[in-house]
């Protein structure tokens, strides 16, 4: 992937960097593995609006995933690889030996026409899906699964990837994107090589109408509302604020808000770094 700045013929092109999509090879999407989505607009199903900030946005078809990668020992060919509007990461087509066809989360480097396997017998290559057990100390690797027979739930988004440190009886020690390590059952699977169109965070929206294309109504600060609105709220001219923190007063920047008595925290080994 590569990005493409323009010249600044308006305001909205001045500081405008978007992909050009040099690696998307199909323009339409695998009918039979798509299906209809609708929105919202932050409304529950009363009508009242229970989320802020969401709204428009262009119209969509969600593209069914597969995250468990449970065809094992089946070989898949690249047919090709797609833009997905519902991430951020571009997703490759997969023609099976047995003629299903599935969706995978694209791998950094993944071609058209190459050979991916999942299971016991796959090699630790790109876009293989293994159980943790059998990937090599070191790899680079996503989409891993918490839970075995779940689905990948782990390093997903654009250019994310995890590592995988060590093995402790049954279970592996990963580094996670965050910087968090921690311990998951080596029956889990997980993909080889870090997610696509790694770039994705260089990209800069130009103006305020691209966020509406996405959905993404402007959203108001705290501290320019009334003392009704928000705990911010309120003061003469440009008042900082006081102690940063949410519309329903619940501190930010720095207060944990996980339980110290979730079951999860004993697979924890270390905290994200600040």
């Amino acid at each position: 992937m590569s990005l493409k700045k323009f010249k600044p013929t308006s305001p909205g092109q001045r500081h405008k960097v978007v992909s050009d999509y040099s690696e998307v090879t199909a323009s339409k999407p695998e009918k039979a593995l798509t299906k209809g989505s609708s929105k919202s607009g932050g409304r529950n199903n009363s009508g009242k609006m229970t989320m802020r900030y969401i709204g428009g946005g262009h119209k969509r078809k969600y593209r069914i995933i597969d995250f468990k990668r449970n065809k094992y020992d089946i070989p898949a060919k690249v047919h090709s690889i797609e833009y997905d509007p519902n991430r951020s990461a571009r997703i490759a087509l997969l023609f099976y030996a047995d003629g299903e066809k599935r969706y995978i989360l694209a791998p950094d480097g993944l071609k058209v026409g190459q050979n991916v396997l999942s299971g016991s017998k796959a090699s630790p290559e790109l876009g293989n899906a293994m159980f943790l057990k059998d990937i090599p100390l070191g790899t680079i690797i996503h989409n891993i699964e918490m839970t075995p027979g779940k689905g990948g739930a782990i390093a997903r988004s654009a250019g994310s990837f995890a590592q995988l440190n060590a093995r402790d009886g049954k279970y592996a020690i990963i580094k996670l994107p965050s910087g968090e390590i921690r311990m998951v059952l080596i029956t889990c699977i997980a993909t080889i090589g870090s997610v696509s169109n790694s770039e994705n965070s260089l990209q800069v929206s130009g103006k305020a109408g691209r966020k509406r294309w996405l959905g993404r109504r402007p959203r108001v600060r705290g501290v320019v509302m009334n003392p009704v609105d928000h705990p911010m709220g309120g003061g003469e001219g440009k008042s900082s604020g006081g102690h940063p923190r949410s519309r329903k007063g619940l501190p930010a920047k720095g207060y944990k808000t996980r339980s110290k008595t979730k079951s999860s925290n004993r697979f924890i080994i270390d905290r994200k770094k600040k």
